[in-house]
């Protein structure tokens, strides 16, 4: 058996580890039911954000927003709260924070009245620039009232000389970089915008005529809406009485999306740029039993995000699949922590062996992603306890190098796990029988392309590469911004 890792794995280990979720974005225009088509759109967008979500609809005088801290089914589920959200367009946003704290003055979606009319803003992604921007912004005279980012794009609009919103909010967007899809209300427009590389995605739709934004197509398929086409890299939509229409402002670039939104991000059941993403995940797991083959028992997924790739891996390897891990999708965080015997047993709230599968087997264990490793070292401990002969872990992503700027949560580079230890060194970590990941050539076989293109590249892929699409100005720069320090809020 291989050596065992003593430290003490706690629930917050296995919450942190994990590439975390994005945010996601819906909108709808002319439709009389916008805010409860909205809400039930978030709920399907729940899984890329559960800190905070909110709504803002304009019923054609006034602008009414709600912004709550918490889960969409927490507070939008009412006929009281959608009420509220009076009018025939409205925009929601679910989040999950990966700049700025939690807090409610940071939940979208933002509003301002700007010069011409109320001004509303929901975004998935990161800026690479925008504490850069923002300081710029502020010694102009600017006065900002949240930490996000988004804010940024809202402020540009705001202090843009161009006489039109249209123009505002082009100038506003050529001046930012990284990642983003938006979704933006005005007293007249529904308005979608995407990045020149596609790194975030966004979806049009349509509902009996109203058109509708959203991040994936599960947000149309609860609503029982058509879905349209993608929103092209760098494309602006419009949405008006008189119809859509598409602006292109900005010279086409090579298009790059981000590969994790087929790894991870996105929902098994959406299609993302015309893949679907589960059977994306099945062949993915095929690639990964063609490159690293293991004799054993049983093929088992750590659920929920391994179950695709351990059934393409087991029907690749002829090795039956089992779900030899059980979880319990009721449990939070752990809610007793007096002892360390305690925190110990809450430790398996979230996961449970299933041992009339696991005892006796040579088990092959298949995880989509590895981060810290701490959630691997838990899992590979209970497989031993439950009685496995031999475990031996495969990951259906390359090793994660580099953390993202773009829109994902991924710890600093000195806690990412593969940049810290070689293949050895993670496998005598992990405490595994041997370890192997997908090549980033098998990641891409598995995308539908031949291998990667090295001189260019077909996706964002930064984090198993370091090949990061954009400038990094904040980064690279070290800007900060102490704004907001002073003021305490609470939600």
């Amino acid at each position: 058996m291989p050596p065992r890792v003593s430290r003490f794995i706690t629930d917050d280990d296995l919450a942190d580890d994990r590439p975390r979720e994005e945010c996601g974005v819906f909108g709808v225009f002319g439709h009389p039911d916008s805010a409860a088509l909205t809400a039930l759109g978030l709920h399907a967008l729940q899984h890329r954000g559960q800190e905070a979500a909110g709504i803002v609809a304009y019923d054609g005088e006034h602008f009414h927003s709600e912004r709550r801290i918490g889960l969409v089914g927490d507070h939008f589920s009412s006929a009281k709260v959608i009420d509220r959200l009076k009018g025939d367009m409205a925009i929601g946003h679910v989040r999950y924070s990966t700049t700025g704290e939690t807090v409610l003055r940071n939940v979208q979606p933002l509003f301002a009245d700007l010069y011409g009319g109320g001004f509303a803003v929901a975004h998935n992604g990161n800026l690479t620039n925008a504490i850069t921007l923002r300081n710029e912004l502020v010694r102009g005279g600017a006065i900002f009232q949240s930490t996000s980012d988004t804010e940024t794009i809202l402020q540009l609009v705001a202090q843009s000389r161009k006489p039109r919103v249209m123009e505002r909010f082009v100038d506003a967007l050529a001046q930012i970089e990284g990642a983003y899809a938006l979704v933006v209300l005005t007293n007249k427009k529904l308005i979608g915008a995407r990045d020149p590389l596609g790194i975030r995605p966004l979806i049009l739709g349509q509902l009996a005529g109203a058109p509708i934004l959203c991040s994936e197509t599960v947000a149309l398929d609860i609503i029982g809406a058509e879905f349209v086409r993608e929103i092209e890299p760098g494309e602006i939509v419009v949405a008006t009485k008189d119809g859509i229409e598409s602006i292109r402002p900005f010279p086409p670039q090579q298009v790059r999306p981000c590969v994790f939104e087929y790894i991870y991000f996105a929902r098994p059941d959406s299609i993302v740029g015309g893949k679907s993403v589960y059977n994306v995940r099945k062949r993915l797991g095929q690639e990964l039993a063609i490159e690293s083959a293991v004799d054993a028992d049983v093929v088992i997924p750590v659920p929920d995000s391994g179950v695709p790739a351990a059934i393409g891996f087991a029907a690749q390897s002829g090795i039956p699949f089992e779900l030899g891990i059980i979880r319990n999708h009721y449990v939070g965080r752990t809610f007793i922590e007096p002892t360390q015997h305690i925190r110990q047993l809450g430790v398996k709230l979230k996961h449970n062996a299933n041992r009339a599968i696991v005892e006796g087997k040579r088990i092959v264990l298949v995880d989509d992603s590895v981060v810290r490793g701490t959630t691997s070292v838990k899992i590979v401990k209970m497989m031993y306890e439950a009685g496995a002969r031999e475990v031996h872990m495969r990951i259906a992503s390359p090793p994660i190098t580099h953390p993202d700027f773009y829109g994902i949560d991924t710890p600093e580079r000195q806690q990412l796990l593969a940049a810290n230890y070689d293949l050895e060194g993670m496998r005598a970590y992990i405490g595994v029988d041997s370890l192997a990941f997908i090549s980033v050539d098998g990641l891409y076989r598995a995308m539908g392309f031949a291998h990667r293109d090295q001189d260019h590249p077909q996706l964002t892929d930064h984090c198993f590469t370091g090949d990061y699409p954009t400038p990094l100005l904040d980064r690279d720069g070290e800007q900060r911004t102490t704004q907001l320090s002073l003021l305490a809020e609470i939600a």
